[in-house]
């Protein structure tokens, strides 16, 4: 892999940028086709049987650069970039608009040139809402957590919460998803045990958007605690195939994809507790050596 080293900063300050939170990460099976329409030609998709590894990243920071804020990143797939592969996100939405312009476009170098993150960010509300709802029933090896106190809590139900993600764009607002969670809800406490301390790297790629036509890539170096938990359940609106140009054919299109993918079957989900996430700065790509 050839890279071309860049030295930025912003408002964000000098790289890396660290964020404090918690998140969901989701893996889903999703359509191979699906995830192309994002990807650019060069890449092999990692993909069996018509599909790849996409989802998405749910994150609430309390901590980062931009203050605090909320992101829900959608991974279209996962492409290969050997010895390893790496994830492209088709689309991130958060609700600040610091993160956002961060994302895309806003990174000016120290050698006075402009250089775009190449992020498709987009600013979005995060309507949530908590809500108890009856506890599923209880295996006998949970109940005899309850007896010696390291299970959940005895009541009948539990709190849920629902995070209805709004894409806004000037006065005009479109829903994208509904994500309906039974972890990650503030103030409630449903382990004790929250999972081992783990580190892990998570290289992506971007760029090739409207605010930047160069491949770049990144890497996310995370800290945190990790364990599965149930898989949270995603609704969307229902995807029309209407269109009156050319140019709100190719977002449509885009955004229903994207939707598409928060639809697919979730495999697992990952809740990252006491996160810490060192985002670096972008390099660019060679266009030859992304195949390899």
């Amino acid at each position: 892999m050839e890279v071309a080293e860049t030295k930025c900063s912003s408002d964000y300050g000098k790289p890396p940028w660290i964020f404090k939170g918690s998140a969901l990460y989701q893996l889903h099976l999703v359509k191979s086709e699906t995830a192309r329409a994002f990807i650019p030609k060069e890449f092999r998709l990692v993909e069996a049987f018509g599909y790849t590894l996409g989802g998405f990243f749910l994150a609430s920071y309390e901590d980062s650069p931009a203050g605090f804020f909320d992101e829900l990143v959608v991974i279209a797939g996962t492409v290969w970039n050997p010895p390893t592969s790496c994830a492209w996100a088709a689309k991130v939405l958060v609700n600040s608009g610091d993160a956002c312009d961060h994302g895309r476009k806003i990174e000016r170098c120290w050698s006075l040139f402009t250089r775009k993150v190449g992020l498709p960010s987009q600013v979005a509300r995060f309507s949530k809402k908590i809500t108890a709802v009856p506890r599923q029933g209880k295996s006998k090896f949970s109940g005899f957590l309850d007896k010696i106190g390291l299970g959940t809590a005895s009541s009948s139900t539990e709190d849920c919460m629902d995070v209805l993600v709004t894409e806004t764009n000037g006065p005009s607002t479109i829903d994208i998803c509904n994500i309906n969670l039974t972890t990650l809800v503030p103030g409630v406490k449903f382990d004790k045990w929250k999972g081992p301390a783990i580190k892990m790297s998570l290289p992506s790629f971007s760029g090739r958007t409207e605010y930047n036509p160069n491949l770049l890539k990144y890497s996310c170096n995370i800290e945190c605690r990790v364990r599965a938990v149930r898989a949270a359940k995603v609704s969307g609106p229902s995807l029309s195939s209407k269109h009156d140009t050319e140019e709100s054919l190719s977002e449509h299109d885009r955004r229903n994809l994207s939707i598409s993918v928060m639809l697919s079957k979730p495999l697992l989900a990952l809740e990252l507790s006491c996160l810490k996430m060192q985002v670096e700065a972008p390099v660019v790509v060679s266009h030859h050596s992304t195949s390899r």
